[in-house]
């Protein structure tokens, strides 16, 4: 063995248990491994689980709160418009050391996958693309990152921004975006996701879109995406990303959408602490908490996960690409409580977001790729309520982070 894992806690089994790591690859799991190894780590029955996926972030836009304009109205459109200016200025090095800095963190916190959305269209060009794959280059051995190119500023109302999406895929990018709500009329946002399923289809790549992030439920177009996924066969390669509106239809057409959402194998993905922030913000008392119906989804049998998504820039100025963050706030967004749920929420970050990446590695299991993360918790619950430290984060059986506690109290 390279690196045996002893008395490592493991979800849904009991008592303690050695994991031992060959060439990159979970090689055992028992209760006792005999042999030794050149690395050894005792995990002192914490909670030993596959490290963390972040299946939605965008890392050409991070940490850039500090050095645009506030973002006074606090809404959606506000956030896009203030990036113009600092979008048509990228450079391939600002981006890099942006996006290293939220990949180094996400790392330490437990986290080995990403996928990203970068911006293609006529202000940035290509250039927001060209940074983070330099950042995916560079820190290729800490995280893995999938880059989606996403036409925030619309197709149809951005000329020119089809022809850099083929560009953009031809670059390098690997999963086709698009936000079909910034358009002009529903008819252009039907067409929209036409072009994005042409270029998919082309490409033979998965689609990943944002999809009516909006208070207001005039926006249909997650309906129209289920629709053209069942009609280009492209079913399990598919993800909407925030859903809002969903939230804002009446009882009846919700269902009526999420039975459709089913039926094309859609995988969702909620934002709640962008979401929370962004939506809303018009509203007089009680105030809508902005995102999707996570738990309607759930209880239909849809896939759903959630993503950091943004970190200190003008749609969201927190953010610390800590997962377990997130999962707290999810947690309290969609009033998921119960132990079940709470078990659930931890699902959302692990498993669930490996279907969305279709990886079919991934997990706690003998043959599995030995991405690991020792929580210094003994509890699911635990972890999420309290935030602790990840101990270790193991990456293709390398130990790529450590970590402890330090706080002490004199009493």
């Amino acid at each position: 063995m390279d690196l045996i894992i002893r008395n490592g806690k493991l979800r849904n089994r009991e008592g303690i248990w050695d994991i031992g790591i060959k060439d990159g690859k979970i090689a055992a799991i028992s209760k006792n491994i005999s042999e030794k190894a050149e690395q050894e780590i005792d995990a002192q029955g914490k909670l030993t689980v596959p490290s963390f996926i972040d299946p939605h972030i965008h890392l050409d836009k991070v940490n850039i709160v500090e050095v645009v304009r506030p973002n006074k109205s606090g809404t959606l459109k506000e956030a896009i418009e203030i990036i113009w200016d600092k979008k048509a200025k990228y450079t391939t090095e600002d981006i890099v050391e942006r996006a290293g800095d939220v990949i180094k963190r996400g790392a330490i916190n437990g986290t080995t996958r990403m996928r990203s959305h970068v911006d293609v269209d006529t202000i940035g060009g290509l250039k927001p693309l060209e940074g983070v794959l330099a950042a995916k280059e560079k820190y290729k051995d800490i995280m893995d990152i999938e880059v989606v190119a996403f036409p925030q500023e619309g197709i149809i109302k951005d000329p020119g921004c089809e022809e850099l999406m083929w560009k953009a895929m031809e670059s390098g990018a690997d999963i086709v975006g698009g936000m079909p709500a910034n358009e002009h009329t529903p008819d252009d946002s039907r067409k929209h996701i036409e072009i994005c399923f042409d270029i998919a289809e082309k490409f033979d790549a998965d689609v990943d879109m944002h999809v009516d992030e909006t208070d207001d439920p005039f926006y249909r177009t997650l309906e129209m995406l289920a629709d053209e996924t069942i009609k280009r066969g492209w079913q399990g390669r598919v993800t909407a990303g925030h859903t809002c509106a969903l939230a804002a239809y009446d009882d009846h057409y919700a269902s009526y959408v999420i039975d459709k959402v089913k039926k094309a194998g859609i995988h969702m993905i909620t934002n709640p602490v962008t979401n929370l922030m962004l939506q809303g913000r018009n509203d007089k008392q009680p105030v809508r908490r902005g995102i999707t119906r996570v738990k309607e989804l759930l209880e239909a049998g849809v896939n759903v996960s959630f993503g950091q998504d943004c970190v200190k820039d003008t749609f969201y100025p927190f953010g610390s690409a800590d997962l377990l963050q997130v999962a707290l706030i999810t947690a309290h967004a969609a009033h998921m409580s119960m132990p079940h749920e709470i078990e659930k929420v931890f699902d959302m970050m692990t498993y669930d977001a490996a279907k969305i990446l279709r990886l079919e590695n991934y997990g706690l299991e003998e043959g599995k790729d030995a991405d690991i993360v020792i929580i210094d918790a003994f509890t699911v619950n635990d972890a999420i309520r309290l935030q602790p430290a990840r101990l270790y984060v193991i990456k293709g059986g390398k130990i790529i982070a450590k970590s402890e506690n330090k706080r002490e109290l004199n009493f």
